[in-house]
C-alpha cells in the first residue's frame, strides 16, 4: 500500500466558527485527527488539506508539514470532497508520490483513534471499492421514522411490522471518521457512486462528530472524561 492521508479543514466554518483550530480540551480540533493518523502512517503522508494560511501555521505548529493550500474554489460550503481528494492526489503525484490509496479522515471526528484506523485498514482489500466508517443508528427507519403521504397524513418511512425498536433489522448510518478506497477507483468516478462498500462499526463515543454548537459542548464533555480517564 501507498497509502495518502487526507485531513480537509477549510477556514469557512458556520456551525462552529473556526471549528477546525477552536480549542477543545486544550488543543486544536484537528490536532486529534492528525495524531490519530499519526500512530499509523508517517508524516510524510499525512495532508491537512487546507486553504487557510492560518490553519496551515496552527498545524506546521503542531509539527506537521503542509506542503501547499487548497485553491479557495474547493473551499466554498459547496465544494465536493471528491474534488478535494482529486486536487490532493494531483498534486502529491506532481511531487513525484503516487499513492494507491487513499484514507480520508474528517477533523471533524475527534475521538477517532489510531486503533480505528488500522482496524479499518484491515477489512480494506481489492473485493470492495470502499470502507467506510459507521455507527449502528438511534433513530431506526423501520420504528422511528415517519413521513407525511399525499393526504397529510404520517405513515412509516420504511416498512416493516415490528413491535419493538429491538426487533428492527440494524441500520447503520456515516459517522464520517474513516473512509478508506483506491485512487484510481477515485479518478473514475465520486465516492458517493461506489456500490461495493464494507462497514467498519464504532461506538457512538467514537463516532461523535462536531457540525454545530451543541455538538462542541458535548465534545468538551466527551474530551474532559477523555483528559481525565488518561491522567
Amino acid at each position: 500500500m501507498k497509502p495518502l492521508v487526507v485531513i480537509p479543514a477549510r477556514g469557512g466554518s458556520k456551525g462552529v466558527p473556526g471549528k477546525n483550530i477552536r480549542l477543545l480540551g486544550g488543543k486544536p480540533l484537528v490536532q486529534y485527527t492528525i495524531e490519530a493518523a499519526q500512530k499509523v502512517f508517517p508524516n510524510e503522508v499525512i495532508f491537512v488539506s487546507t486553504d487557510s494560511p492560518k490553519i496551515k501555521s496552527v498545524v506546521e505548529s503542531i509539527g506537521l508539514k503542509v506542503p501547499f493550500l487548497r485553491p479557495p474554489e474547493l473551499a466554498t460550503d459547496t465544494s465536493g470532497t471528491h474534488e478535494v481528494l482529486i486536487h490532493a492526489i494531483q498534486k502529491f503525484e506532481e511531487n513525484g508520490y503516487n499513492p494507491d490509496t487513499i484514507i480520508l479522515l474528517q477533523a471533524t471526528s475527534p475521538f477517532r483513534t489510531g486503533n480505528h484506523i488500522n482496524e479499518a485498514i484491515c477489512l480494506y482489500d481489492h473485493s470492495c471499492e470502499m470502507v467506510i466508517s459507521v455507527k449502528e443508528t438511534r433513530v431506526n427507519p423501520y420504528y422511528l421514522l415517519f413521513e407525511e403521504n399525499t393526504e397529510g397524513w404520517l405513515e412509516k418511512f420504511s416498512k416493516g411490522d415490528f413491535i419493538t425498536r429491538q426487533s428492527c433489522p440494524a441500520v447503520y448510518e456515516l459517522n464520517g471518521a474513516i473512509y478508506i478506497t483506491s485512487t484510481s477507483l477515485l479518478k473514475e468516478r465520486p465516492m458517493s457512486k461506489f456500490t461495493r462498500i464494507r462497514k467498519y462499526v464504532m461506538d457512538e463515543y467514537s463516532s461523535h462528530d462536531i457540525d454545530t454548537m451543541l455538538d462542541w459542548e458535548v465534545a468538551e464533555a466527551l474530551a474532559k472524561r477523555l483528559i481525565h480517564n488518561e491522567g
